[in-house]
């Protein structure tokens, strides 16, 4: 597998299924130690965001949470599979579900930035 370093890395939304919760003006910023992956997202429909990730050959196992605008709190877990643009830009293309019991699903695609 080609060496992807997420460390300081910038993603935005390309594509979201109905059910999600973020949208184009959230700002997602990354961090990696090893195989550990984390990161810190907001803007747009989301106040505050955290993801905690294991990078496992090419994808992100993950849990997320945030507060929405509407001071709603969310939690979900996903799979991301890690794939490069031509352009060697980071395109992560998540399956992904909320933990709330409403069995909603999706799927996600963000670029690197």
């Amino acid at each position: 597998m080609i060496s992807i370093d997420f460390n300081n890395k910038k993603f935005v939304l390309v594509e979201n299924s109905e059910k999600g919760e973020v949208n184009s003006d959230t700002i997602f910023e990354y961090k990696q130690d090893g195989d550990l992956i984390t990161a810190e997202y907001h803007g747009g429909t989301i106040r505050y965001g955290k993801i905690i990730a294991i990078l496992k050959d090419k994808q992100l196992h993950m849990h997320y949470q945030c507060v929405t605008n509407s001071n709603e709190l969310k939690a979900g877990k996903a799979m991301a599979a890690i794939t490069l643009n031509p352009d060697n830009k980071i395109r992560l293309t998540l399956h992904w579900e909320w933990l709330d019991g409403s069995n909603e699903k999706g799927i996600s695609e963000y670029i690197e930035c």
